[in-house]
């Protein structure tokens, strides 16, 4: 495929590598790609210094890095990395020149289906306790793939239970990969998390935000 060049510069928030915090990748080694900016402003946000701003950079450049490293997984993150028109080119580049698996962690309010194929979407869904769980776009759950996950951070029971009703009235379960829960961290205990879970028989998969817990770059 021809590469577009119009799209070849983006604004990075930053670049590094650390250890993968959530989603079923979690614990394994990851080159994270931060873009800058994003259209919310989540109550509970840990990267409000990625919401404008960051530097111009080559596509080509970031390949370079990513191939350079030793990371076991390379994940697009943000900001919202979909914001960018040249999140796509930098996607599919990751993709076909790196051979690691190749992720892109997206706060659900914009068209996922922008997502190569053969690139696993993270897909937040906003709970009511995010302030923005209104700016979804719900429509995203159609679009999910087999291999894309998608994921809530639950505030308290109240998240719980709106988060619960989705997973059910969508079956979540069968149209990806993996439906995961989170605890807010320093909000929510994952032990009571987790007994709601085992109580309702909920097909969701608690996690923890082991980045948070083990302050892991």
């Amino acid at each position: 495929m021809a590469r577009d060049t119009q799209n070849s510069v983006l604004e990075i928030c930053e670049t590094f590598t650390s250890i993968q915090g959530e989603s079923t990748h979690a614990g394994l080694s990851c080159f994270f790609i931060r873009l800058a900016g994003c259209n919310l402003r989540c109550s509970y946000c840990d990267t409000t210094y990625a919401y404008e701003g960051g530097k111009p950079m080559q596509i080509d450049e970031l390949i370079e890095i990513a191939v350079a490293g030793n990371a076991q997984i390379i994940e697009i993150t943000g900001g919202e990395p979909l914001m960018q028109a040249g999140f796509r080119t930098l996607a599919e580049e990751l993709r076909d020149r790196t051979a690691r698996p190749v992720l892109v962690e997206t706060n659900g309010s914009m068209d996922i289906s922008v997502i190569p194929e053969g690139v696993i979407a993270v897909m937040d869904i906003k709970c009511p306790g995010s302030g923005v769980a209104d700016a979804m776009d719900m429509t995203n759950i159609g679009r999910l793939r087999s291999q894309d996950e998608v994921k809530f951070v639950i505030s308290d029971h109240d998240d719980y239970k709106w988060a619960a009703g989705l997973v059910r009235d969508e079956d979540l379960a069968s149209k990806c990969n993996a439906v995961l829960f989170s605890p807010l961290f320093g909000e929510l205990e994952g032990a009571e998390l987790g007994r709601w879970i085992v109580e309702d028989g909920l097909p969701a998969r608690l996690q923890a935000q082991l980045h948070k817990i083990m302050r892991i770059r």
